[in-house]
């Protein structure tokens, strides 16, 4: 796998992997950015719950399971020194749909981080990388969120 990464002037660049798709990254203004993308960091996160989620969603629809809804939280911590590398990551996998099964959901969870989530495996050498699994009922149509 390759990507390129371009400076893009300040503290920001632009990078591209084989999907040909652009990614903008910068920092915040107080160290010198404009605050015009994501951090790398983030980043870093959203690639990991963007893997497990989607090895989540298709073990899900082998298994004909319907959700409503499905989103991930994720909780980290890093070190107080450089490279300030993450120490902690818990992914909160939220499910929304009523009568769920659980069994599943649990399954497809766990065979994501066990065997296909390759940004997981990658973070758990370095990371405390734990998850939970949250059900909630559907939004009704109209309702508060």
């Amino acid at each position: 796998m390759d990507v390129q990464v371009k400076h893009a002037g300040g503290m920001t660049f632009l990078g591209r992997g084989g999907s040909n798709h652009w990614v903008v990254m910068d920092s915040s203004a107080q160290v010198g950015g404009d605050e015009a993308g994501t951090r790398p960091m983030e980043l870093l996160l959203i690639a990991v719950a963007g893997c497990t989620g989607m090895d989540v969603v298709s073990i899900l629809r082998k298994k004909r399971v319907a959700v409503d809804g499905f989103e991930i939280q994720v909780h980290a911590d890093r070190a107080e020194e450089y490279p300030k590398p993450f120490t902690r990551i818990e992914l909160e996998y939220v499910f929304y749909g009523r009568d769920l099964p659980l069994q599943h959901l649990e399954r497809a969870v766990q065979l994501s981080q066990e065997k296909y989530c390759g940004a997981s495996a990658t973070v758990r050498g370095t990371a405390e990388l734990s998850y939970r699994i949250t059900v909630r009922e559907p939004v009704e149509p109209g309702g508060a969120a």
